[in-house]
């Protein structure tokens, strides 16, 4: 469902009735197509879905004290290029492996855990939590700190699986680091798990709010920026059906 995929299916379909005697349908569809891809590629559509998720947690406030956890969420390292190269490869989403080194510097007693398997559900391979802790260690987290999960397979799982694992004290704080786009969610998520955690948010797609209306030169940044945000939506809208969040878009805590 993500635009990219959508518009290339329109697309297919178009051509097809082109050859039919529904010729004329074809020819709208695929005008509309047309269309719809030079929204989703040059205008401000990217930006606008991708506001409301990447501003909904303010960066976190270091002056409340020290945590106690650290939990960075997996999706920056390509574990199938990885294996395939017998080495770490980082696709996207760099930053959630970058601050975590700070903040291990500035907090050398807070624990460190890594949560990410391997997001193929019918042919688990390699665990992207071994490909990312020697990136970990290599920025400056000695091994010793770090707490590798590596059986989930996705978000939900981070947060079952990583709860036990850590076994967090009431009045301990943790963060959590994950993309911006993405912390809504995820925050979502750790709530409904039982799992109080802090947003520290990483891995901005947009400056802010005046970038809302901001056309783009390039297709392909803007049809990322789009394809990102539409999956983020439609992975809330079914994370709140499914009753994995307890609400729609989860955001900061209510002191």
């Amino acid at each position: 469902m993500v635009p990219i995929n959508l518009l290339v299916e329109l697309g297919i379909v178009s051509v097809v009735l082109m050859a039919t005697r529904f010729a004329g349908l074809g020819r709208k569809l695929a005008a509309t197509t047309l269309v719809l891809l030079a929204l989703a590629a040059f205008s401000p559509l990217g930006n606008l879905l991708l506001y409301p998720l990447e501003s909904r947690f303010p960066a976190w406030d270091p002056s409340r004290g020290a945590p106690d956890g650290i939990i960075v969420l997996g999706g920056s390292v390509d574990t199938d290029l990885s294996a395939a190269h017998h080495t770490p490869v980082v696709s996207h989403a760099a930053d959630r492996l970058l601050a975590p080194a700070e903040l291990a510097r500035r907090y050398p007693s807070a624990r460190i855990v890594f949560t990410g398997g391997s997001a193929n559900l019918l042919a688990p391979g390699a665990r992207e939590a071994d490909y990312s802790a020697p990136i970990l260690e290599n920025t400056g987290v000695p091994r010793e700190r770090l707490i590798l999960e590596r059986e989930s397979r996705n978000t939900y799982e981070n947060a079952i699986f990583t709860k036990p694992l850590v076994a967090p004290k009431p009045g301990e704080r943790w963060l959590l680091v994950t993309s911006a786009y993405h912390m809504p969610r995820s925050i979502g998520i750790f709530r409904k798990a039982g799992f109080d955690v802090e947003a520290y948010p990483v891995d901005w797609r947009m400056g802010g709010r005046d970038d809302l209306f901001s056309f783009t030169n390039f297709g392909a940044d803007g049809l990322g920026r789009t394809d990102t945000a539409v999956r983020e939506w439609i992975g809330l809208v079914t994370y709140r059906l499914m009753g994995r969040t307890g609400e729609l878009l989860p955001g900061p805590a209510k002191d």
